[in-house]
This record gives C-alpha cells, structure tokens and sequence, in this order.
C-alpha cells in the first residue's frame, strides 16, 4: 500500500469523525479505494459494528487484501453471503468489527431483528451514484435511522457523470441517505492540483496518423453515423433527442441513453426506427474494432454483419435490413476493409491457377546490358552477362516460389496492413531496450535508484491484450516497417481461408456441424492453436456438441422449411432461392462465390494441409536437461507485462510492479491519474509515460469528450451544492401518528371509532426482496415482515393474498403453467386472492410491448405434452393458433372465477393499491401465512431450509401441497436423488413418483 498523498490526508481530515454523515465525490483514477480502506481501518475494533454495503465481490477481495497489508487481520474485513446461515450471521454481527454484506441480506436481517441495529455503528456505502427511491440501500438507510440515530453513513463514488440526469440528482441522493453534507473534489480542486504537480512523470504523447485505408474507413463510419442519427431524428419529431449526438455516440452508455429515450413509445414505433437503434450500436462498436482489430478480424467481422442482414433468425431473407448498408459509405467500408488484407488478381475476383514458372531470355538485348555496365564500370562478354542476369532471374523466381506458401491460392496476394501503433511499439520498445541499458550502466556507478525496469503495456480490453501479446511474440524486428508482423498475419490469414472454406460446406451441408460460426480465432485472437486444430481437424465431433444447441438447430432447421411451404413455395432445396431484389445481395454473393473457390483449392490442396512444426518451438525433455538452465526468474529487464485497464486494483499493480516504463498503447483518463498518484508516491522513481494516441479518430475524440464531460459533470454539481436547500429528516414516529390522526373521519360514529396504533402490516415473501416494492411499501409507513411463503407472494389480510407477476415474469409462468398452479393454491385456502401485473415505469402500460421481449422459458416437464396432430392435419395448422397473452388471462379468469386481476403502471401504484386493500382489513398473522400450504410441517416455509425447499419445488411431480410431506420423511435433497423408484412413488403418487424420479436420473433424455 503506497503512502497517503497531501490531498488524501486532507480528504480524511474532512470525512473521519464517526459522529458526521457524509458523501464524498472524487474524480475516478485519485485512489477513493485507498481513502475507504483508510477508514475501514480507524473503524476496525472489536466494539464496534461497521458494515460495508454496495460492495460487488471483486470489490469486497481487493478490499480485504489491501486491509489485511495495512494490518487488519485476525479477522479484518469478513464476507457475508448466501452460504452463510441465520445463526452464523447472527454470530458475526455480535463479534463485531467489520462486514461486507450483499444488501438483499441485510435488509431481511433487519427486518428479522438478526442484527442488533442500535448496535450499528456505521454504514459505508460505496456507489453512490446508483442511489435512488428503488434500490435495497436506501431501504437499509431507513431502517438503519428508525433505530439509530447516532450511527454514521458515510457514502462514496467516483462517477460523477451518473449525477447530472433528472432535477436536483446531488439532492435526491443525499435525501435518500439521509445526509446533509457532501465533499466535491475534482481534478481540478486547488489541494489535488498542488500535490500531483510537485512531481510530474515524463510524459511523452505520440500521435500516430492512421493508414490511409483507415482513414477511409474511418469517415465512411461517421458519415453513416450521421446520416443514422438524422434520419432517427426525422422518424421521431416528437421526442427530446438533445443527447442524441454524434460526439455522445462514441461512448458505451450512448445506446442505454437512446433506449430510454424509446422506452415510453417502444412499442409503437416501426422496425425501422428499431433498426436505426441497433444500427447505431453497431457503428459504435465498428469504431473501436477497426482501430483495436487487425485487419483479417475487422473484415471477418463486417462479413459477418452482411450475412447477419441478408438472412433472418428462420433462415429466410431479412425483411427490415440496416439502411446503412445500402449507402456508397457502407461500400467503402466493406471493398476498402478486403483490400487491407488480400487482393484479388482478377477483375471478378476469381481464383486462377498457378502458372509454369517462365524465364525471360535477355540474350538478345545486349546494348542494354552494355550501358548498364558502362555506369557500374565493369566489363564482361556477352555471353556472359545474359548467363548471369539469366541466373539471378532465375534464383529470384525461386526465391518468390519458395517464399509463397502451398496453402496460398494462386488469385489472392496478401496485403495484411498491419496496425500502425504496431510498429509504433516496436519502436518504443527500442528506446526502452537502450533506455535501460544506459540505467544500468549509470546504477553501477552510484547508488541504485528505486523502481524496476520492467515495461507496462496497457489496453483497453482483454481481446486487445492477447493480440499484442502474440504480435510481441512473432514480429520480426528484422522486416521493414509494417511488415514486422508478418508472420502472424499470415497465420491468421491461413485460419481465415479455412473458415471461408468451411462456411462454403456448410451452405453445401446445412446440417453439419464442423463449422465455425464465427473466425475461429476471432474471440480468443490465439491464431496458433486455432490453426492447428482447423487444418488437422481437431473440431468438436457430433457427439460432443450440447444437446441444446442441436435441438435449436433442428428447431430453426423445421421452422425455416415450414414457413417456406406456408408462403406456398416449392420444398426447400440445397441451392439458395434468390429474392428479385437480388442486385441488393451483389456483396453477399461476392463472398459466398469466394468461399466457394477457397473451398475448391483447399480440396486439391489437402494432402499438403498438415502444419508442420515451427523449427523454432524446442520441446524440453526435463528429465534430461538441467532445471536450472531452462526455468528460472526472469530479470525485470526482459519483462513486458500486457494487461488491460482496470479499477482501482490498478494502483496496487503499480504500487507492486513499480515500473519506470508505462506504455499506454489506448488513452484512458482514469490511468493517466493513477499514473500521477503513483509517482506522486514515489519519491525518486523516474516515471516515463508513452501515451500513444490515433490523431483525428475516434479514439482522440473519445478521450478528449470523456475529459470534457466529466469537468461539465463536476461544475453542475458544484453549482447545485451552492443553491440546494438542505433536506430536513422527520420522524418516521411522528410521521406515522400524523398520517393516523388525518384518517379519523367523523363520519364513522362522530370520529370516535377506535383506530389500531399499529402501522398496517403486510407479510412479504423472501424472493420478493429481488423487487422495489418491499421498498416502497416502507417508505409508505407499512410494516414489511419477511418471510418464506409457500402460497402467494404478499399477503395483505388474512383473506387476501397476492401474486405479483412482472410482464416478463408473467409470460414465462404462462409458458411453463407455474401461474396455472399458483393461481390454483391460492384459491384453496384464500377467499381473495389477487394476481397483480405490474408494469415498469419508464415503460408503456400496455400488453404491446410484451411482443419485443426475448422468451427464454421452456416446458419444465409437469404437465402434459402438446398434442400431436390428428391424421390429415399439418403441424401448420396447430401453429397457427399461437394464443395471445390477453387470451390466456382470458382463459385463467374463465378457469379460476374468483382470481381477481389488478393492473399497476409502476411500483409506486402498487403501493397505494396496497394501501387501499388494506382499508378496513384486518392485519394479517405472520405464521399462520407461513403454515398456509406447508401441511402442518413447522419447518416448512420457516426459513430453516429456504434454498432446499426452493429446490424441491422446481423438480417435476412437487407441488405446493406435497412439499410438506417430502420435506418431512426426507432428510435432505441428497436422500431423495438416491431413492429408487418404488421409494419415490410411494412417497409422491404413482405418476408423479416416476416423473420427478426420471427427471432426477435421467433428465431431459428420458423423453426421447
């Protein structure tokens, strides 16, 4: 852990008093993980309780690390989860010290009273920038206050660009945490800029111009960026789109932006607004692959995108296709792509055969031979100049034969443009290399200076990492510039001919399965192994491929040839039926009759396809050889460490590494101020920083709008902070009895009716805590029980019970029939039940949007298969009776009359529905509700073996009103598998006995 800049210790000044609520907002890269785990460590001490919340799990591992080398052990930061029983959380809330707890936990242990909340002595939020009215943690903060008053909440983030949307957003977060003080420090604050200008790393920026085929390409994407916006901006008049822009669309959260913007009409829009939506992510990614990708990835990538468009999920044409690609930009972009990695020696692109090698007699042309000896001064007969210029035609021609590999077609010369930061690197690795030599030869001499000489290359993505590394591993420093690389492209260029020629057989083959849908290396960048297991065959077989993935093959397969004997066309065959619109498929015919002729050379070509060994991989025999002279450490010199950019675990990596050469092949803001946090730490490390940069790009806009964007975010903040009016807190106590006094009514017996001084209760199921509305209803002054329900998920009164169902949530029960079932249990033993649909609220209220939704659900097994079709009726006929959503409501309401149906816009209705049901209802007992289906069986539903019971009722032939009776004989889900059938039976019924058994031991393979 590096030491505490200036500015840290001053932050810590302000933020440290246990006795004071806070919100600090710093600026991403400054080191806010090292300000928590400073506090975490004041706080540590065996009589007191503090809890840190919002934490993900990679979060929680970094921050108990780097307590535990501050000294925080025995026990340091411990971990609450799932796995971690009711009495063992019990135990560690009494032991004190410090916990890191998921927020579904803690809210249930506070409503259970697990943990002593007056006992609490503070609460440190992380992510500050996600707190809203829905979310569990301002849950947490209300319960926390109800019965402590004097505990902290101290809140944290580093995302300021999250606090500029909606009115007042610094206000409506500080309300929800009910806090009053907040502390803004920019990069720009006056403290931060003093301590990271004291000392400054040796920064040298390096703007590299992109190839002119880049360049191409690179305005051919914004123009059809462009001309994407516009033409959304024309379809939808109507709606605000001011962040619609080309310089917001460069970044990841533009198309979150775009949707929500959507949301409230979605369902009313046309497909092509829809496709204008989707083309606009597409773009956006296109950029960042064609200055990240090499350029056999990139145009690997644009074909599949043409194919993706021409041919629809059921294997028939694309009816909606991207505007886009019809534009002369989308031309370039695909013709310019190709030639950056081959040509074609043909107009038409057709692949010739190899030509006898010719020689060229030049025995005749000896007046030039003459001249050219006259200027070299040399002199020699005839006869022998033809013979030796003979010779060295001769030995070139050889040479350019034995240089060009068998597996190469004849028709195609590589180009294989290289990335130009390639060679970039290249050339930084040089001066480093003479760089350190001279370090080395000036640290013999005096005292050595700290930090190590190992390189730090950093990327943007994982992918980007992998490529550099196998680029650092085969470039030839040897070969000119932009050819250093050739070796692995060539390579790449060898996997990708053999994936044109498997896409060609698998338009010959539809149902093979030794085809890669995409380049085979184009996810993992490994073109070695790639290629090796490609031309040796190394492919999954037809047995090791997931039974899931064969069965929707089969499905799309049967589909796509039904819906061509619906339109009344002839029976599929193995040619490819061409629409009339055929001009508009020239690209994709062009590449289809271009894996075809790849295909028909692989063919001749495949009794000289086996790879040979590279001479240069050495097998170690380590019996044989000595150990030491083959393993060892490597010097810190040799070491050049690829990796991608991170979160704040970036600073321990330079704290550790401690590196004087930082290469940043991608520009990051964040880094570059961990970079200056760092050598603002190490006092007499020389820090030099390569920070590489693609001039007039993407890239450069990107960083520089990023910069821009979160300076704007910090001054509209500052400017709300000094205008806002600070919240003031009332009691829940007294809000509760003032709400009570306004509901007495004179009507009733002169006002003189007696009124419950209890808050009105409502029992929630466990699962629901997953949901906003446990939230709600207790922001609403309700009293939320937790508890696991066997029936229902809200139980209002002791006659009502409801079931919540989200529209998503809603067509998967419909889809499995789980809602038939739920439906039918709380008709036995509830007079009222209710199935509540609620909707979302940024979302239509309509059933419409229900037909955009992705369906992932599928028949679990405990009701009765499909019908078959009767004799002289087609499988069509059945499908065209496909019942709509409203249908089926329609027929639960016709089945189960007593079902009562309630519709709600958002999870705010829902609560003052709620609030309505419960008028004049009487409070409803908590474990009557939870024996309620559990046939008489105490432990069921009691929370004692929530995750087995959850279980046991997903498994086929176990229903609600027999879980009881298997939890009671059976001891564990472990005893049940290992039944045998008569067991099973016996215990469950005769039919559903052997249908939950072959589920167990056979699984979906017993229906075959």
């Amino acid at each position: 852990m590096s030491t505490l800049l200036p500015f840290h210790r001053s932050i810590l000044k302000e933020i440290h008093d246990p006795k004071k609520s806070e919100l600090l907002v710093l600026a991403r890269g400054l080191g806010l993980r090292r300000l928590v785990c400073t506090l975490l460590k004041l706080y540590n001490s065996p009589t007191s309780l503090v809890l840190l919340v919002n934490a993900s799990s990679e979060e929680e591992a970094s921050i108990g690390e780097e307590l535990g080398m501050m000294g925080c052990r025995n026990p340091g930061l411990r971990v609450v989860g799932y796995e971690n029983s009711s009495k063992e959380r019990q135990n560690l809330y009494k032991a004190g010290g410090l916990i890191s707890v998921t927020s579904r936990i803690l809210v249930v242990d506070m409503l259970q009273g697990d943990i002593p909340v007056h006992l609490i002595t503070g609460l440190m939020i992380l992510h500050a920038e996600k707190i809203t009215p829905l979310v569990l943690e301002s849950f947490i903060v209300r319960l926390y206050r109800e019965k402590n008053k004097d505990g902290f909440v101290k809140a944290f983030t580093d995302q300021p660009e999250h606090i500029t949307s909606g009115m007042s957003p610094l206000k409506n977060i500080l309300k929800e945490l009910q806090i009053r003080k907040v502390h803004i420090y920019p990069r720009f604050h006056v403290e931060i800029k003093e301590s990271l200008e004291r000392r400054r790393a040796d920064v040298i920026e390096i703007m590299q111009d992109l190839t002119e085929s880049m360049a191409d390409i690179h305005t051919a994407i914004i123009q059809c960026m462009s001309s994407t916006l516009a033409e959304l901006r024309r379809s939808n008049t109507k709606l605000d789109l001011d962040d619609i822009s080309l310089q917001n669309a460069y970044f990841r959260s533009f198309d979150m932006v775009v949707r929500r913007q959507l949301d409230p009409i979605w369902h009313k829009v046309g497909p092509k607004t829809k496709q204008l939506v989707s083309d606009l992510g597409v773009l956006r990614r296109l950029l960042g692959y064609l200055l990240s990708y090499d350029a056999l990835s990139f145009h690997a990538y644009l074909e599949t995108l043409i194919a993706a468009n021409s041919t629809s999920a059921t294997g028939g044409p694309k009816v909606n296709q991207s505007p886009w690609l019809l534009t002369d930009s989308a031309n370039i972009i695909f013709s310019v792509a190709k030639r950056r990695c081959y040509l074609t020696t043909t107009p038409n692109g057709d692949i010739v055969k190899p030509k006898p090698k010719k020689v060229i007699d030049l025995t005749e042309d000896d007046d030039a031979w003459a001249a050219l000896d006259d200027v070299q001064g040399m002199s020699m007969g005839p006869s022998e100049k033809a013979l030796g210029k003979r010779k060295a035609i001769d030995v070139d021609a050889d040479e350019e034969q034995d240089e060009r590999p068998s597996w190469l077609p004849s028709g195609i010369e590589p180009v294989l443009e290289e990335l130009p930061k390639w060679n970039l690197l290249t050339e930084v690795l040089e001066e480093i290399e003479h760089e350190i030599i001279r370090i080395e030869e000036a640290e013999k001499k005096r005292k050595a200076a700290p930090g190590s000489n190992a390189t730090l290359i950093m990327t943007t993505s994982l992918q980007t990492c992998t490529l550099l590394s196998n680029f650092l591993n085969a470039f030839d420093p040897s070969l000119p510039k932009g050819a250093k690389g050739r070796r692995m492209m060539m390579d790449r260029l060898r996997t990708y001919l053999w994936w044109k020629g498997q896409l060609s057989e698998k338009r010959a083959d539809p149902n093979s399965s030794k085809v890669y849908a995409y380049m085979p290396d184009f996810e993992s960048l490994d073109p070695v192994m790639d290629v090796l297991q490609a031309v040796r065959g190394d492919v999954p077989a037809e047995g090791e491929i997931s039974e899931a993935l064969k069965k929707k093959d089969k499905m799309r397969e049967e589909k796509r040839q039904s819906r061509r004997r619906v339109r009344g066309g002839a029976p599929p065959s193995a040619a490819t039926n061409r629409s009339k619109d055929e001009p508009k498929d020239m690209v994709m015919d062009q590449i289809q009759s271009e894996a075809d002729q790849v295909a028909q050379f692989l063919k001749t070509q495949a009794s000289t396809s086996a790879v040979e060994p590279d001479p240069e991989i050495v097998l170690l025999d380590v019996l044989d050889t000595e150990f030491d002279a083959n393993y060892g450490l490597i010097p810190p010199e040799q070491i050049v460490l690829v990796r991608a950019y991170g979160d704040d675990s970036d600073d321990r990596l330079l704290a550790e590494l401690q590196p004087r050469f930082i290469i940043m092949f991608e520009p990051c803001m964040e880094f570059v101020r961990r970079v200056e946090v760092y050598r603002s730490s190490s006092p007499g490390l020389a820090v030099r920083v390569y920070h590489m940069v693609y001039g007039n790009s993407a890239e450069e806009h990107k960083y520089l709008a990023g910069i821009r964007k979160e300076k704007e975010a910090f001054e509209r903040m500052i400017k709300e902070h000094a205008t806002m009016l600070l919240p003031i807190y009332e009691d829940r106590d007294a809000a509760r009895g003032d709400a009570m006094i306004k509901t007495i009514s004179s009507r009733l017996a002169g006002g003189r009716k007696e009124i419950s001084k209890e808050p009105p209760r409502v029992i929630v199921d466990m699962r629901e805590f997953r949901s906003t509305l446990p939230s709600l209803l207790h922001a609403a002054n309700v009293l939320v029980i937790p508890a696991t329900l066997t029936v229902g998920d809200y139980i209002l009164s002791p006659d009502m019970c409801v079931e919540r169902k989200s529209l998503s949530d809603l067509v998967s029960s419909f889809n499995s029939g789980r809602l038939y079932t739920q439906c039918e249990v709380m008709s036995a033993y509830y007079k009222h039940p209710i199935l509540l649909i609620e909707f979302e609220e940024d979302k239509a209220f309509t059933l419409d949007i229900i037909t955009d939704m992705k369906q992932y659900s599928k028949p679990v097994g405990k009701f009765a298969p499909k019908k078959k079709c009767a004799p002289g009726t087609s499988s069509n006929d059945l499908r065209d009776f496909n019942p709509t959503v409203q249908s089926k409501i329609v027929l639960l309401t016709l089945t189960f009359p007593r079902v009562r149906i309630i519709w709600s816009s958002s999870p705010y209705n829902t609560a003052e529905i709620f609030k309505d049901l419960k008028l004049n209802s009487h409070e409803p007992d908590p474990v009557r509700a939870i024996r309620i289906g559990a046939d008489g069986n105490s432990d069921v539903g009691g929370g004692v073996n929530a995750a087995a019971e959850e279980l046991l009722r997903c498994l086929p032939g176990i229903t609600g009103r027999n879980v009881g009776t298997v939890m009671g004989k059976v001891r564990s889900v472990k005893e049940l598998t290992q039944m045998s059938l008569q067991e099973v039976q016996e215990l469950l019924g005769a039919e559903r006995g052997k249908v939950c058994w072959e589920f167990m031991h056979k699984g979906d393979r017993g229906k075959g």
